[in-house]
């Protein structure tokens, strides 16, 4: 047995062990970091110390509001300082953060609220009209409405209900946090996109939200104080836990309310912003912004970019304009990236689409995931042949606790003891996944599987093009064909002739689409394609 077998008196205690959570990170960073700036946002600019005492009056007044350990506490904000706080201020008094999506109608505000039970919800003014509707909605008891003014954006407080900054003043500044008796305990519910049927409640704890954000500082190849621009929404898998993450290395959060692309290299330029998520629709703003909207800067960005990969034409344009892209990929279910793209060495060498068709795979796990694959239905490792497809499975830390009050729904996405992604992949030999398609999404004509994303990835090659969707119309003959819904570059005039013929050259002649249809891109609020309000103009074409 040997001496390992007596572990008599080696037991977890106070001084050995702690439960994980990024709570911890701020608290050492008032501690380390007092006079670094942690918050900038125009002339909003908090050093960790002040953004320390900040949250600490947060979670003191929630507490006072009477919200208690457990509790959910809602927010309806754009990336301003106030959302950033949060991330912190709830779990503080022991709450559960619920960031809500902005661009959410009425209807589905009001089943997350009821369906959560938030006791407090946080609101921007621009937001309040849809929020009161929502409320009005609801079957269950409304929330505490707190207004968050944001004055350097011009939306100045309605004077309906508290301001934020009057509920941080009746908080007490030595307020004692509530740190979790046990990492599992929750600390986020984030509500998945519904694109069919209601959100699903997705549950994070205190564990993987902290193991995540510690898994892309690695990932991210990040020193001390980087400085993060908010681009992904901090309502999108709580901003992929980057808020969480900067304060373990001193970093600064630049707020970004709009998302344009003189904001983002404004932020460049004049805060130094170092690194940046988002979808590959920020990328394309970037390369086709107009001169008067850019600015020079002398340093490399790195940027995660996910929700789709990201066409060979976009990187091939944005790498010499100073960034560096990573593919990453994940889903609310695992707390935001749990895939990265990790480059390689013996790649160097690749330019143009070459370089561009590694930068498009999804990679493999990040640090913190404990296996990521793609299997066949019964579960089985598919071949990693570069061309056998299956689904996207994984299990690690960075999973989610699983679907608030749908315990079908959790076991389903649980079975076998993996995380079902729904996303239909391949393998290449040296392991790394290339999503083919969501499984919804790929077109399947006189029995051959299309994919949307190779489509797509060729359209977006033509100088035209702007931005692209494809999805599949229905089809006497072979029951479904490729239609592309296409958004021109101002000034630019292809016709759907034009873009058959680029497509036809590229593609075999059934991937080619059959019609091009050109309109604005319906998009989330992160910038990915409404694929199914495509789905559905396409059945009547």
């Amino acid at each position: 047995m040997g001496w390992m077998a007596d572990e008599t008196g080696l037991e977890k205690n106070a001084a050995n062990y702690v439960p994980l959570t990024p709570l911890s990170w701020l608290n050492r960073a008032r501690a380390v970091f007092p006079d670094h700036l942690a918050v900038v946002y125009g002339t909003h600019r908090k050093t960790y110390a002040e953004y320390h005492e900040r949250v600490t009056r947060l979670a003191s007044a929630l507490q006072k509001l009477g919200v208690q350990s457990g509790d959910v506490v809602a927010t309806v904000l754009p990336n301003i300082p106030a959302q950033a706080e949060a991330h912190f201020g709830v779990p503080a008094c022991g709450a559960v953060l619920n960031t809500i999506n902005t661009r959410l109608e009425s209807d589905t505000i009001a089943y997350i609220l009821d369906h959560g039970a938030a006791k407090v919800v946080l609101v921007d003014p621009q937001f309040l009209p849809v929020v009161a509707q929502a409320i009005e909605d609801m079957v269950g008891p409304a929330p505490i409405v707190i207004e968050v003014a944001d004055d350097q954006a011009g939306v100045h407080h309605i004077g309906q209900y508290m301001e934020y900054e009057e509920l941080l003043a009746s908080g007490d500044p030595e307020f004692r946090w509530i740190m979790p008796q046990d990492e599992w305990e929750s600390i986020a519910l984030n509500y998945t996109s519904g694109t069919t049927g209601r959100p699903k409640g997705v549950v994070y704890h205190h564990r993987g939200a902290y193991l995540n954000a510690m898994g892309q500082v690695i990932s991210w190849r990040m020193a001390l104080h980087p400085r993060y621009l908010t681009i992904v929404p901090l309502f999108h898998c709580n901003g992929w836990c980057h808020t969480w993450m900067m304060p373990a290395l001193g970093g600064t959060v630049v707020c970004c309310r709009d998302i344009t692309a003189k904001a983002i290299f404004d932020a460049i330029a004049d805060e130094g912003v170092t690194h940046f998520g988002g979808a590959p629709i920020v990328l394309n703003t970037l390369v086709n912004s107009p001169a008067a909207d850019r600015r020079d800067f002398d340093h490399i960005v790195e940027v995660f970019t996910a929700g789709a990969p990201p066409a060979p034409a976009t990187l091939a344009k944005i790498e010499p304009m100073g960034f560096n892209i990573t593919q990453v990929y994940g889903l609310t279910e695992v707390y935001g990236p749990a895939t990265e793209c990790t480059w390689r060495g013996e790649w160097d060498h690749l330019q143009g689409d070459d370089r561009a068709a590694i930068k498009a795979r999804q990679g493999v796990a990040m640090p913190i995931m404990e296996h990521i694959t793609v299997v066949d239905e019964k579960m089985q490792q598919i071949p990693m042949d570069g061309k056998t497809q299956g689904e996207i499975v994984m299990r690690g830390n960075g999973v989610m606790k699983g679907y608030l009050k749908n315990p079908k729904a959790t076991a389903e996405a649980f079975a076998g003891g993996y995380f079902h992604t729904g996303d239909i992949a391949l393998q290449h030999p040296d392991t790394y996944v290339q999503i083919a398609d969501r499984a919804k999404d790929i077109i399947i004509s006189g029995g051959e599987n299309i994919s949307s994303v190779e489509v797509e990835g060729v359209l977006m090659g033509h100088p035209d093009v702007l931005l692209c969707a494809v999805v599949a119309k229905p089809d006497e003959k072979w029951g479904e064909v490729p239609c592309a819904f296409v958004e021109l570059k101002d000034g630019h005039d292809a016709s759907e002739a034009d873009l058959i013929a680029f497509a036809r050259q590229r593609l075999a002649g059934f991937k080619t689409p059959k019609k091009v249809v050109f309109q604005e891109l319906p998009k989330t609020s992160t910038g990915k394609i409404q694929k199914f309000e495509l789905r559905t103009i396409a059945k009547t074409l």
